[in-house]
């Protein structure tokens, strides 16, 4: 890509919505550090409002027909970014155990460095919708953590106590079974992929 094609994209409302994201994550993690219910609360506000324009650019350049490479590398960045900041701020709090950070950070290492390997071999691999759940209950962990205090919700006849952090924990801990299939089954996809083209150029070099 050339530089004035880079300048293009990176002003078009998908890619200035992911920008806005990535600019969002050092005062999530700030309000994080700070702790107290109304840091939390507000952290909690800005994360679901990320969460959002994740959602919200990839629309937006589906369907005016705005995706580009800026937009590709961008996005997925952002997110990475996003949780990485929050599972950090998180762990001098003793909202996290860092085993599930390790696990949670290890496979999206993994994955990337997959990724990029399958680029450079010139293959795509669609995600599985493995990943979506994945990211789905992943991001409801992280803000049941992040709110981590226990209210009391009362009713006419009854009170309901919600422990948010124990829901955040259970939430992310379950979107790990989410996490290690779709890993496989990216890995697998890649394995099947190479395979195919080894085939191909096999089958290729015997017809010349």
């Amino acid at each position: 890509m050339s530089v004035s094609t880079i300048r293009q994209d990176i002003v078009n409302i998908p890619n200035l919505l992911t920008l806005f994201r990535i600019a969002l994550i050092p005062v999530v993690a700030l309000f994080i550090y700070y702790g107290d219910p109304v840091s939390c609360f507000v952290a909690v506000m800005l994360f679901w409002v990320a969460s959002i324009t994740d959602w919200l650019d990839g629309y937006i350049a589906r369907k005016q027909g705005l995706v580009s490479m800026t937009g590709k590398f961008l996005d997925p960045l952002a997110d990475k970014l996003l949780v990485m900041a929050a599972l950090v701020m998180l762990l001098p709090l003793g909202r996290m155990a860092a085993w599930l950070v390790i696990l949670i950070l290890a496979r999206e290492f993994a994955v990337s460095g997959l990724r990029s390997l399958a680029a450079g071999e010139g293959l795509i691999i669609a995600a599985g919708e493995g990943g979506k759940f994945k990211t789905a209950f992943q991001m409801l962990g992280l803000i049941g953590l992040i709110i981590h205090y226990t209210y009391e919700i009362n009713y006419v006849f009854f009170t309901i106590e919600l422990n948010f952090h124990r829901m955040g924990f259970w939430l992310l801990a379950f979107s790990m079974v989410f996490s290690l299939v779709s890993a496989w089954q990216y890995f697998r996809s890649f394995l099947n992929a190479i395979e195919t083209q080894t085939t191909r150029a096999v089958s290729h070099d015997l017809a010349t």
